[in-house]
């Protein structure tokens, strides 16, 4: 069993300051719930738009939908990718405006289709033929643009397979798109969430000069680039900072395109929320299995159904906080419930302080996505995970 030393230098994931805050706001709430830091969405946005200033940011509202962050973004010039109506609908009843919305999802019913087109939406994502016959009969003279699969690899959370398809069948959907009227605007892809390769930008980028020249034969001309997210949040794995990412897609778009660059269009969702969260919870038992050896086992009060299911596979590895200090022990950490599915780290066990207790507080960090909306309705009768938006 591999196991994280406790080593913990807390400006690796942000400010004490931040933190003194986020924890003294949370220290009369009953956990868990989540706290988010609105300043700390802000600096990223910001960060991004300095290093990529050339790159129109589509916020992944999956990541993390609370409305403070979604009005705090739309005033500072965001645009917004959706997945659903439903995000659709949240969006304009903040007064935003679907010109600034991308429909990223290529899995569509018809009637959603028809429903995001009549409210306004004009660019939507596809990747199958029956979506873009969909999108033409439901949405005519749309703007599209076509997902090609990547392969994910140095990803922890990787999306390939499922979505896009390989560029010969890309390029016969743009000719189709075209044909039934509809306006093929350009490529996209995805090099897979928290991705850690900074040099995984660069095939992608590669096959959408060349989708890019094919069409161009036919007569169409594309002028869309969307690189979706991949720019990673901190974890317990280091991560470049995002200037560097940056630099390597610019130079990877000068390489291929140029000093003419397309539209570009990214979609950061973990990169821009993760960062802010802190998940506070509570050690509810601390368990040992084995009458004289054999790794306790601590149980917190939340899980996998309460917001951690990233945790699956173990693939992401949040950084944990305790104010307890001295010897450390190796810990299985599991969730509440009656599954036996809701454990947390097995394989990859955590050293923390051997002096923790039942009532003590953890933080999880860096789980400002992909953790509230990832959360049950009311398994075991637990409600979802509450959360906090604070400046």
């Amino acid at each position: 069993m591999r196991a994280f030393e406790y080593s913990f230098d807390m400006d690796s994931y942000m400010p004490k300051e931040r933190f003194a805050g986020i924890k003294e706001f949370a220290s009369d709430k009953k956990t868990p719930f989540l706290v988010i830091s609105l300043s700390a969405v802000s600096q990223k946005y910001d960060d991004l738009k300095k290093s990529m200033p050339y790159a129109d940011i589509y916020y992944a509202i999956k990541a993390n939908p609370e409305e403070e962050v979604l009005d705090m973004l739309a005033g500072r010039g965001c645009s917004f990718d959706i997945a659903s109506i439903y995000e659709l609908d949240l969006l304009l009843k903040l007064g935003i405006s679907p010109a600034r919305m991308s429909y990223g999802n290529t899995i569509k019913k018809a009637e959603d289709i028809r429903y995001a087109y009549e409210k306004g939406m004009r660019l939507f994502a596809t990747d199958a033929e029956s979506d873009i016959r969909k999108i033409a009969q439901n949405a005519p003279q749309s703007d599209v643009f076509f997902r090609i699969i990547t392969s994910g690899i140095g990803a922890d959370w990787p999306l390939s397979r499922k979505f896009g398809a390989q560029p010969e069948v890309v390029f016969r959907d743009i000719l189709l798109a075209k044909e039934l009227g509809l306006n093929p605007r350009g490529i996209s892809f995805h090099v897979g969430s928290q991705q850690y390769d900074v040099t995984q930008w660069r095939e992608p980028i590669s096959t959408c000069k060349e989708l890019f020249l094919a069409a161009k034969e036919h007569g169409i001309d594309l002028d869309i680039v969307n690189m979706g997210g991949g720019f990673p949040a901190h974890y317990n794995q280091p991560v470049e900072e995002t200037y560097v990412y940056a630099a390597e897609v610019t130079d990877c778009l000068r390489e291929f395109f140029g000093s003419e660059f397309p539209r570009v269009i990214i979609e950061p969702g973990r990169y821009m929320t993760g960062d802010a969260g802190v998940l506070v919870s509570e050690v509810v038992m601390i368990s040992n299995k084995e009458r004289d050896s054999g790794v306790p086992w601590l149980y917190v009060d939340v899980g996998k159904f309460g917001g951690l299911i990233e945790t699956i596979d173990e693939s992401i590895k949040y950084p944990i906080y305790t104010e307890r200090t001295g010897e450390v022990n190796n810990y299985v950490i599991a969730g509440p419930t009656c599954d036996s599915m809701d454990i947390l780290y097995e394989k990859m066990q955590y050293r923390l302080p051997s002096s923790l207790e039942e009532g003590d507080r953890i933080y999880f960090l860096t789980t400002g996505a992909y953790t509230q909306t990832y959360s049950s309705v009311f398994f075991n009768g637990i409600p979802p995970l509450k959360a906090y938006v604070i400046d």
